[in-house]
């Protein structure tokens, strides 16, 4: 709970201890008209202080027809006619509302402190030959750094010496490492594997890559943020419909039929304002939503703020990320083709060789090797970035690597047209035979996506970093409707931007992803949906809906929650407006007092509590 939160609840626990004591008090003992005016009115003010701050807000912004406005009209208009306990009482429910709805939407707002952790602590940069490590928002274009193995890139820069492997998945999703050269640009946040690297900065630290990133993911939320609640598009029909008819009741009759008759009437017309008010509505639609949201959590799913389940009983454009999100984002051996020597024996040389390198490529091929690798048979071991690895084994120098290590050393060997990432063997000279590695789709992806395009008649749409070869036959297994490859977060945003530009005011936009490049568009759809487990920070704070089992079947497990609870919602609204009408229209032909319809408020307010509790326990 938030400070600000706590405060709220403090004053509303104040004002309604001010409430109590002096209905009793005044029970009890004859007060002065104007203490006992001074006591209720103190009672109404704590109490009603966020509603007053909130009407204010709407007036300031030219909103007029809003649920403060009903309440404070209703309940000020009771205390004119000396109703204070009864006006109190309403205010009392209503806020007592407000706070619900508080408590709901508490987590919908997230810092980005976690996405300045990408950034590395230090630069290494070069002067006269010498190694000093600085601030990198001191570097600037033109200076000369150093990125040892294993150290993010601090900033965007150009390499001017030195060969070696990139991993790019922070900012473009692409799940194998790239080959970088003299000539080639780095951008920051992404990290230097296999070589020390010399290059010169081309632009200074506020528009390097990653700032970029925290810039758009800013920018998004904002634009994100002016979206209407469900009570606050209600209201703005509701509101002016109710204080047409309220003032109706006050006026037509005392200047016809009952002419004249003025206190009867407006005291009928501030009971229909009191009936009229929304405060069970108020009450149970954020509960019915925060169970919505309870219900999610005992699935492994959180739910940030009750709006994005509204968003996504509606959503029907899903956007995907590839790696890690359609796919499993850790690489396999999926064939192993050996031409001179068994396959097993293939996989051991290869497994060995490969056995001293943290590259990703090498920890598949110990897992699919599945056995001790005696690192002391392995000498002579030299890594050649881009290329691939050589050393000697077991007296025999062997080779591993891609086609244009093959081509280096002269080493006939055929094409080989296969989906992920080729490693070829030669032993002394010979070719041996090659193993195929790729990202496999993870298991429930295409139910998934099967229950998306037959029960929200859904556009899937793919946006990833990866290249067209890693991409299009993923693209086509699972029947994407449309898969943009070859993509930085800058482009990934402005393709959505196009999607929400299309779509209808009844449609909503649904984005998944799971890396530091999704983060942008995670903030920038109606609903950005993170894997959690093996997510980075930085999506998970930008996003909506965090899924903490890192499948994908989660998010059939949420939209069906969200359909129910908003079923629940629809629910209690047509039932508290039925039951409204009854006792507005015996309100108005004298049959209820003030109380009586305050306590046919609090009926209808209960059972719609009672039904609002029952998505909690919701199950999928």
């Amino acid at each position: 709970m938030t400070k600000q939160l706590k405060i709220r609840c403090i004053v509303y626990i104040v004002g309604v201890i001010v409430y109590v004591a002096a209905v009793t008090v005044s029970a009890e003992t004859a007060l002065d008209a104007r203490v006992k005016f001074g006591w209720f009115l103190a009672a109404y003010l704590i109490i009603g202080f966020e509603s007053f701050r909130r009407f204010r807000d709407s007036l300031m912004q030219k909103k007029f027809m809003t649920e403060y406005t009903l309440i404070i009209l209703a309940t000020i208009g009771a205390l004119g006619i000396e109703r204070y306990a009864e006006g109190v009482f309403v205010m009392l429910l209503f806020n007592l509302g407000m706070l619900f709805e508080t408590f709901s939407t508490d987590n919908t707002k997230r810092s980005l402190e976690e996405l300045i952790n990408i950034r590395p602590e230090y630069a290494t940069r070069l002067v006269r030959g010498r190694e000093f490590k600085v601030d990198p928002a001191s570097l600037r274009p033109g200076h000369a750094i150093i990125i040892k193995p294993g150290e993010r890139i601090p900033a965007d820069a150009i390499i001017t010496y030195g060969i070696s492997d990139v991993d790019a998945k922070a900012l473009t999703g692409e799940a194998m490492p790239r080959s970088v050269g003299a000539g080639d640009k780095i951008y920051s946040g992404c990290i230097n594997l296999s070589a020390v690297v010399e290059a010169m900065v081309v632009g200074v630290y506020e528009d390097s890559a990653v700032t970029r990133i925290m810039k758009m993911v800013e920018d998004a939320q904002e634009k994100k943020a002016g979206s209407e609640d469900f009570i606050g598009r209600f209201s703005k029909v509701y509101t002016p419909f109710v204080l047409a008819l309220a003032a109706g009741i006050m006026c037509y009759p005392p200047l016809s039929f009952s002419y004249g008759n003025w206190d009867t009437w407006i005291y009928r017309g501030l009971i229909f304002l009191v009936v009229a008010c929304p405060c069970g509505l108020i009450l149970s639609i954020p509960l019915a939503f925060l169970g919505g949201i309870a219900a999610s959590a005992r699935q492994g799913i959180v739910v940030k703020g009750r709006n994005y389940l509204e968003d996504l009983s509606k959503a029907d454009t899903f956007i995907f990320d590839k790696t890690g999100t359609l796919t499993e984002g850790v690489f396999r051996v999926t064939d192993v083709r050996a031409f001179s020597m068994t396959r097993e024996e293939l996989l051991r040389i290869a497994a060995h060789v490969e056995g001293h390198s943290n590259h990703p490529i090498a920890q598949s091929l110990m897992t699919e090797y599945r056995r001790q690798v005696d690192k002391r048979k392995v000498y002579r071991m030299k890594e050649m970035p881009g290329f691939g690895v050589s050393a000697m084994f077991e007296g025999a120098q062997v080779l591993v690597g891609n086609k244009k290590l093959m081509e280096w050393q002269n080493i006939v060997c055929a094409d080989v047209n296969q989906t992920g990432t080729v490693l070829y063997v030669a032993v002394e000279g010979r070719y041996a035979g090659y193993i195929v590695i790729e990202d496999t789709v993870k298991e429930d992806t295409k139910d998934t996506l099967r229950y998306l395009k037959d029960k929200c008649n859904a556009v899937l749409v793919m946006l990833t970093g990866d290249t067209e070869k890693a991409s299009i036959p993923v693209a086509r297994e699972l029947g994407m409707d449309y898969a943009y490859m070859n993509l930085m977060p800058e482009d990934k945003l402005e393709h959505v931007e196009d999607f929400l530009g299309i779509q209808g005011a009844m449609e909503r936009l649904v984005c998944v992803g799971d890396g530091i490049n999704d983060a942008p568009v995670l903030a920038r759809a109606d609903v950005g949906i993170a894997m959690g487990a093996l997510g980075s920070a930085a999506a998970i704070e930008a996003a909506d809906v965090i899924l903490l089992e890192d499948e994908l079947s989660g998010i059939v497990d949420a939209i069906k929650i969200a359909r129910e609870t908003v079923r629940v919602v629809s629910h209690n609204i047509s039932f508290a407006l039925f039951i409204k009408a009854l006792v507005l229209v015996l309100a108005i032909i004298g049959y209820f007092s003030m109380w009586e319809a305050i306590f046919a408020e609090v009926g209808v307010m209960f059972i719609a509590l009672m039904s609002s509790a029952g998505v909690a326990r919701y199950t999928v």
